[in-house]
């Protein structure tokens, strides 16, 4: 390392090694440093790319329905098929552009590739538009329309993780603007897409098409641009001379499964000889600890597994099953694009005589939502959590996600809800056989299953991409993000399969299906139903994922019962969890938060209330608590 010859290297080599950062280098090649590279000034570029990058996105899939039942003249059960086809075709493909990134090009070259295919796509797109009606327009569409999911494939994995790259994990500051920066990211994302559903969706409904899907083509120029002109402000991950992620887990996983006749004892022995702690090996995943044992000859060529890969392939599978339990989220997400648009499109959208909002962009009121709740959960909402849970991110990554699966339960069921009404409309004014005719009842009352989609928003997808990036190697970032984009990628793909199989059944022996061409003979409430019940399973299997064992499961009812009696100042004896190792049980804090704000909100309602005992004597709010441990003391007897 230089020297300044004007300063000794005693004075200068701690404030050096106190600006470098770990495994990061800037635009030159050397080591980045904290002061000249990165941070909120680099990600900052990268927020404003993703902006463009979502603007020009959703200027396609947000009224992407429409164009297919209008000029390409699809059915609504084709059309929604797909919108959802393709959206999971876009969502699953970043497996592959992380994959490319984190093992070849590295992810600001593929970020750089991926943007000129997706404008590439974007361009012919605008171009399918302009042609005429024909087979040719057809194959031309959706050729660019795939060719636009190639370039997101690259592009979105990428960008996201070279964005939190920007932020030092190892230094307290970056770590905690790291946390806040998926909330901005979020953010920016919903800004682009407010944005776009609100006025493109007016331009390709009222203008043209054609202007509709060049004006994403023209943004998408002008995002590459911006990205580049960061370049000298970025921190570049550097790749060390180790063997592949893929290839560490991989061998891991071969090797455990070479020895899966090997005997339990064996397996201690080994973990025994190499003076492994108890906390150094999980107890999740222990077949795993099978690779530990290898042949003599790869022990002599010091090929063998260590520890910290096995534990490395335990992080990763430990992905899968909050993974498989979100998928239903992705499900109910394919719906804001389809049948609530076509939903919309059959009721009042008059504003002013004269003006119709198009159906599409009450999709705006998602991104309304999520602007107005990130900096209130950021801002607000964080610190006050972080006061009780000790939290640095006010609650766990996995309680975030559970919480935005349980608001979008409560948006299908306002939908199903809405959509009663809507048909009772429709019956109302016989207006049931006529699929054209617009029903009266104002297009606003989409608006509440909007916003409880958006909040769900706040919760789950930010909670999703902090989690499968917190969680995976460093080399492994961009396939982590990846990972929760297949979510909604595969979650289209079920919603799609669920539409094919639903509309099969109910369309059988002439009976009218719940995706009819005409809304009004339809029974879209039922698949809201459905999707609300397949939801709460989710939920639930979302919950008991978390749990790393059974015994936590009773550590969290022993922590609420001891915070129970903290409160309310019951005798330890009447309220005892012996044996418990409640304190071990990551939830408590949590279980307290959840307490105390539950009990605040009592008091408030009570407070308004009549608590009149006997004349001139008012029972006090609080002890209403009392009931509390009634309960428990008998439950306990």
């Amino acid at each position: 390392m230089a020297y300044s010859h004007h300063e000794s290297p005693e004075t200068l080599t701690p404030l050096l090694e106190d600006d470098v950062v770990d495994s990061a280098a800037d635009y030159k090649g050397l080591p980045a440093r904290r002061s000249t590279s990165g941070g909120w000034r680099s990600a900052s570029f990268i927020i404003g790319v993703e902006v463009a990058e979502r603007f020009a996105y959703y200027g396609i899939s947000s009224n992407l329905i429409t164009f297919l039942t209008g000029p390409l003249g699809q059915s609504t059960a084709t059309a929604a098929e797909n919108v959802n086809i393709w959206s999971g075709t876009a969502s699953l493909l970043p497996l592959l552009g992380s994959v490319v990134a984190d093992s070849f090009l590295g992810r600001y070259r593929t970020i750089i590739a991926a943007s000129l295919l997706y404008i590439l796509g974007l361009g012919l797109l605008t171009l399918s538009a302009m042609i005429p009606s024909s087979q040719l327009q057809v194959l031309l569409f959706f050729f660019s329309l795939y060719l636009v999911a190639f370039g997101q494939g690259g592009h979105k994995p990428c960008v996201q993780a070279f964005g939190a790259d920007q932020f030092d994990g190892q230094d307290p500051e970056e770590c905690k603007a790291k946390s806040s920066f998926f909330n901005w990211w979020y953010f920016g994302v919903c800004a682009g897409g407010l944005f776009t559903v609100s006025v493109l969706a007016y331009i390709q409904d009222n203008l043209s098409w054609g202007l509709g899907f060049g004006i994403p083509c023209v943004v998408m120029i002008l995002a590459l641009i911006i990205f580049v002109g960061g370049t000298r402000t970025y921190r570049y991950s550097i790749k060390g001379e180790e063997e592949s992620p893929f290839v560490r887990i991989g061998k891991v996983f071969v090797a455990a499964l070479g020895n899966w006749r090997t005997s339990p004892s064996a397996i201690a022995s080994e973990e025994e000889s190499r003076g492994t702690l108890p906390h150094q090996s999980s107890e999740q995943y222990k077949f795993l600890n099978k690779a530990l044992l290898a042949p003599d000859d790869l022990m002599k060529n010091g090929k063998m597994c260590t520890i910290a890969e096995v534990e490395e392939a335990k992080a990763v599978l430990r992905l899968f099953p909050i993974w498989a339990t979100c998928l239903v989220y992705g499900t109910v997400f394919a719906q804001s694009t389809t049948f609530f648009t076509k939903q919309g499109a059959t009721m009042d959208r008059t504003i002013v005589p004269g003006f119709d909002i198009p159906a599409a962009s009450l999709q705006s009121f998602i991104g309304l939502t999520i602007i107005i709740f990130i900096p209130i959960y950021d801002r607000i909402f964080v610190p006050t959590a972080r006061a009780f849970t000790r939290e640095p991110s006010g609650i766990t990554m996995l309680q975030r996600i559970g919480t935005g699966i349980f608001f979008s339960i409560i948006s299908m069921v306002v939908a199903a809800l809405v959509e009663i009404k809507r048909l009772q409309t429709a019956e109302d004014y016989d207006l049931v056989d006529l699929p054209s005719a617009t029903i009266p009842m104002s297009i606003w009352w989409l608006v509440p299953q909007y916003l409880l989609y958006g909040l769900a928003d706040v919760f789950t997808m930010v909670g999703m991409q902090e989690f499968f990036y917190d969680q995976v190697p460093n080399e492994l970032r961009s396939v982590g993000l990846a990972l929760y984009l297949s979510i909604i990628g595969v979650g289209s793909f079920l919603s799609s399969f669920l539409i094919s199989i639903i509309e099969d059944a109910t369309s059988a022996a002439g009976q009218t299906s719940w995706f009819s061409d005409n809304l009004n003979t339809a029974h879209l409430d039922y698949f809201y139903w459905l999707l609300a019940a397949l939801s709460a399973v989710g939920l639930a299997c979302h919950h008991i994922s978390c749990c790393k064992s059974g015994s936590e499961c009773v550590n969290q009812l022993c922590s609420v019962i001891s915070y129970v009696r903290e409160v309310l100042q019951i005798p330890q004896e009447s309220l005892s969890c012996t044996g418990s190792s409640a304190g071990k049980c990551d939830s408590v804090p949590s279980l307290r938060f959840t307490i105390w704000v539950t009990c605040l909100a009592y008091a408030k309602q009570g407070a308004t209330m009549d608590r009149t005992m006997v004349p001139g004597f008012d029972i006090p709010v609080a002890s209403l608590q009392s009931f509390i441990s009634i309960v428990i003391s008998v439950a306990i007897a």
